[in-house]
């Protein structure tokens, strides 16, 4: 088990680990950037007990994965000897499906996923749930995100929220972050720039976010992993994984 309590999502990096030896080297770097665990997320495919060996011979730990619902939905017990193999008990989707995103479909969702995370809990394995900024969207006097965690079982249906994609809605990520106390073991740290009047990603640290009160969040909510990710990176995604890294660190992160 890793001692720090910061990861990185492999997603960041992304086009360099769609083959075995993509990944085998991608793995090899983030390990020597700093890192001692990572989030699995957008691989290409590869056996999962090849994938232990890889992790185990670098020396690092799954935090979490990114996995997709319908899978969890469908073939739990997959999901589940795969993830103990791993010896990862935090599955989060990435997305919830686009046949979901409407008002009814919000609610079917947070019953159903409760469900599906009461099945995967049986097994030792949790939920979690990973927004972006369309889920900000009012509907009558709550916005999507609102319902999912109101109707959904706080004991099954945790949350990974992303501090970028709440900034992005127009919410408060330490307010939400810290609204899910109790229920937030993973939090996506990313931070928000402005090129041009647009809103981009960039390294945490280096953007606009208030990360003391972010971080003071974390800490009240009972966060467990701090996954760094960026999804569009300006300069090489290693060195933003690197310079993410740093930034954490000096901010009394280990």
């Amino acid at each position: 088990m890793s001692s720090s309590v910061i990861a990185a999502t492999l997603y960041t990096v992304r086009q360099f680990t769609q083959t075995k030896a993509e990944l085998a080297s991608t793995l090899k770097k983030v390990k020597s950037i700093g890192y001692d665990a990572v989030q699995l997320s957008a691989l290409g495919p590869i056996d999962t007990k090849e994938l232990k060996n890889m992790l185990d011979g670098e020396g690092l730990t799954v935090a979490a994965t990114h996995t997709d619902y319908r899978l969890l939905r469908d073939e739990p017990q997959k999901v589940i000897d795969e993830h103990q193999l791993l010896g990862c008990k935090y599955v989060a989707i990435g997305s919830i499906p686009a046949e979901y995103r409407h008002e009814e479909g919000y609610h079917q969702f947070a019953r159903e996923a409760s469900e599906v995370a009461g099945r995967l809990r049986e097994s030792g394995l949790i939920f979690g749930y990973h927004n972006h900024s369309f889920e900000l969207e009012k509907f009558g006097e709550r916005t999507a995100l609102e319902i999912l965690y109101a109707e959904s079982d706080p004991e099954l249906f945790t949350s990974e929220i992303d501090t970028y994609w709440i900034q992005h809605g127009g919410g408060d990520p330490a307010l939400w972050i810290r609204s899910l106390k109790g229920r937030a073991p993973l939090v996506h740290l990313k931070d928000m720039t402005v090129k041009d009047g647009q809103p981009i990603f960039a390294e945490v640290g280096e953007g606009n976010l208030n990360w003391p009160y972010i971080l003071d969040a974390c800490r009240e909510a009972g966060v467990l992993w701090y996954i760094v990710e960026q999804d569009i990176c300006q300069r090489d995604p290693f060195e933003s994984l690197a310079l993410s890294l740093r930034n954490l660190k000096a901010m009394g992160l280990s």
